[in-house]
């Protein structure tokens, strides 16, 4: 099995992923604050599949000890440095998910949520505890439980899938033209950084991240079938549960449109 058989597997998702009506239901600014409050779910928990494959890949414990695969421990810390500690527009340095939330603040979307959710994992010390306990949609749980479940599992190869494959590359440059549309429509709302940290994702994922990850995964496959196989059944799951987000967003948006 090789990286063209798995993309070739999760092709109907891509193609459900592309051509879900979410999109044309993102018409106001209300609209996309939605989008922002409910999708900024999964920018965090990208970071926990990012950190998971550096703990897995490379030494972060001393004493220290050289791990077994130089090419992975140099693929998966190229990434960390930038995930982690970006510029953003205005020349600082922080994670994609800090530079979503600036975002996020400037076009007036509501971070309580996100940030409530996350003094919970603080304060109860179990992240499944947490996801089943909150108030958030069913989706969205099973979104991040999907996640953590992956990590808690411990195989690299499929922590590598849910983040290389369950992340899709296609989605920024749709919605950095839909800001674009938003930015000239609504002249009042500040979607600079949002549209920098889409740009972002655009540039450094086809460009970098997404061959380095694609190598990646080649690397901690190898020859072995089962773990292909793996990767292949953790990639479809993981973009089926990145559907049944897109799916809760359009919900909670025509919700809205109901209620006004």
């Amino acid at each position: 099995m090789t990286i063209q058989d798995i993309n070739s597997t999760i092709e109907p998702q891509k193609e459900a992923l592309l051509q879900h009506p979410l999109y044309k239901k993102v018409k106001t600014i209300e609209d996309l604050q939605l989008f922002l409050e409910n999708h900024v779910f999964a920018v965090w928990d990208f970071m926990s599949l990012l950190k998971s494959l550096q703990s897995k890949l490379t030494c972060t414990t001393t004493p220290w000890f050289a791990t077994a695969n130089p090419e992975t421990r140099y693929l998966i810390n190229e990434i960390v440095v930038a995930e982690e500690s970006d510029l953003t527009i205005d020349g600082r340095r922080q994670s994609h998910y800090e530079m979503y939330i600036e975002a996020m603040k400037d076009c007036g979307a509501s971070t309580v949520e996100i940030e409530s959710f996350l003094a919970e994992v603080i304060s109860l010390q179990n992240i499944f505890v947490a996801i089943k306990t909150s108030n958030l949609h069913p989706n969205i749980k099973a979104f991040l439980d999907f996640t953590f479940r992956v990590i808690e599992q411990g195989k690299p190869h499929e922590i590598a899938a849910a983040f290389t494959f369950g992340r899709e590359d296609l989605i920024p440059s749709m919605f950095t033209e839909i800001l674009k549309n938003f930015q000239t429509n609504f002249p009042d709302t500040d979607l600079r950084k949002l549209i920098h940290y889409f740009e972002r994702h655009i540039e450094i994922d086809a460009d970098e991240h997404g061959p380095m990850a694609m190598k990646m995964i080649t690397e901690l496959c190898g020859d072995d079938t089962q773990k292909w196989i793996e990767v292949q059944e953790v990639s479809v799951m993981a973009l089926d549960r990145r559907i049944g987000l897109w799916d809760a967003i359009e919900e909670t948006i025509a919700m809205k449109v109901e209620m006004a």
